[in-house]
């Protein structure tokens, strides 16, 4: 019996992309036509142009994260706009990953990423939503949301199922520390 004749289906139904669907596509030349993608539950997303405010927000973030982890003496780095593989179904592309291993091939692991950051000017509702699940469900340490818009920082710990138990929002100007990773504060007056 082959599998298909082993599946009982009512009428059409959507096929979730695996990871390694996913990175199989993009080797081959898929999505070379979008620029950046990511796969979200199954589903391959573009994702929105960059405009100089995201960016600058995203590099302002890289260099206090970059310089905080020298100071804390942490062998974390950080990672711009990564794919990390955070399950079967899973592979974000967090604007931000805080990492203790950048070197290799392929996708980070999940596992290797102890704090993911996203910016958020129209993608606050993915990022709170969706993306949120997913970090918490692969037991992301932390996550933190830079919220463009709203000028604040929605900061996420201790991953149960699918949500965090944990968290606060701080506005741009105040210092974050972050709770999983010793000695790491930024100063985000650059931002404030």
């Amino acid at each position: 019996m082959s599998y298909v004749a082993a599946i009982e289906v009512e009428g059409p139904q959507r096929v979730k992309l695996r990871a390694k669907d996913f990175a199989l596509l993009d080797e081959r030349g898929a999505f070379d036509d979008y620029a950046k993608t990511e796969l979200m539950e199954g589903q391959v997303y573009f994702m929105n142009a960059q405009h100089r405010p995201h960016a600058l927000l995203k590099i302002i973030l890289y260099d206090l994260l970059k310089a905080g982890l020298a100071q804390a003496g942490s062998s974390l780095r950080p990672l711009v706009e990564v794919s990390v593989a955070l399950g079967e179904h899973d592979v974000p592309e967090p604007d931000i990953a805080l990492t203790d291993a950048p070197v290799g091939t392929g996708f980070v692991p999940g596992e290797t990423v102890k704090l993911a950051v996203e910016v958020a000017d129209a993608t606050l509702d993915v990022d709170l939503g969706r993306k949120l699940r997913a970090y918490a469900a692969a037991k992301i340490p932390e996550y933190w949301v830079a919220d463009l818009n709203g000028r604040l920082i929605h900061q996420f710990w201790a991953p149960e199922g699918n949500t965090y138990r944990e968290h606060r929002e701080l506005a741009f100007g105040h210092a974050v520390t972050a709770t999983t990773i010793a000695g790491l504060t930024i100063d985000t007056a650059e931002i404030g």
